[in-house]
């Protein structure tokens, strides 16, 4: 795992645009594993903006999401398939068929899960998964105590999360209380992870998640044992790390981040 450190949220977020843009020229037909949530919506807003600018191609790209509501239909506004469509799917030169997100509202959720395993697998995996981490250390929905082994599966969501989540439903009490989510497991399979935190009420979780012990009670340590895990944060956000003049010396000093100085 590398952590990099940027002054604020604007050059963190175009830190990962540019990530991203790079490995979507470098294989046009890139497996990208996307995330939601807050700490996304700017990014989303500079990829479309790179892509109208300068010409940034998602043609042939193929994305899935990492998780889903149970019990929401996919035009329903506080769903993720609404979110990405309108948060970047229309907004950039994809073919809708090959934006991929679980389906909320199918009839056997296991199989569903499985046919979700299928089709990652049927793309030789993912190139690139964009994380952000929640305020319990989840990625996905893999709440506390989720296995690391853990495959694409329904999940019971926390109290924490459900606060952190309903104030986003005109009618918080209508949040769903389970939601189908990539395990652990399938996470790590990435073949590169990249995890964008943001924001001062994230510090605490950051600290645990990057320098904390390895534990199922926060699922974000998983990311520890991935060989190509990038953390990407502003200076609020990992003001309680311990390593941060570490983490400064590599973006400024090693070759690999050079053209992102």
């Amino acid at each position: 795992m590398e952590v990099i450190i940027r002054p604020d949220k604007a050059s963190a977020t175009e830190l990962v645009a540019k990530l991203i843009s790079n490995a979507l020229i470098e294989k046009p037909d890139l497996v990208l594993g996307l995330a939601t949530g807050n700490t996304m919506e700017p990014l989303y807003a500079r990829l479309a903006e790179m892509h109208k600018k300068e010409r940034l191609d998602f043609s042939l790209c193929r994305t899935f999401n990492l998780d889903e509501y149970v019990g929401l239909p996919a035009e329903n506004k506080n769903s993720y398939r609404h979110y990405m469509n309108e948060h970047l799917f229309k907004k950039i030169n994809i073919d809708i068929r090959n934006t991929h997100l679980p389906s909320g509202t199918a009839k056997d959720l296991d199989k569903e899960c499985e046919k979700y395993e299928h089709k990652i697998k049927k793309c030789d995996g993912i190139d690139l998964q964009l994380l952000g981490i929640g305020k319990s250390g989840h990625i996905g929905f893999n709440e506390p105590l989720s296995a690391f082994f853990s495959r694409t599966r329904v999940k019971a969501l926390t109290p924490t999360t459900i606060t952190q989540n309903s104030p986003l439903f005109d009618r918080p009490r209508d949040m769903p209380k389970r939601a189908i989510t990539m395990g652990v497991g399938t996470i790590l399979e990435a073949k590169r992870i990249v995890t964008l935190v943001l924001g001062t009420s994230k510090s605490d979780i950051l600290a645990k998640s990057v320098e904390g012990p390895v534990t199922s009670m926060v699922s974000a340590t998983a990311l520890q044992l991935h060989p190509k895990c990038v953390v990407i944060s502003d200076e609020k956000a990992a003001a309680k790390l311990k390593g941060k003049d570490y983490y400064k010396w590599i973006f400024e000093n090693e070759p690999e981040w050079e053209e992102y100085r």
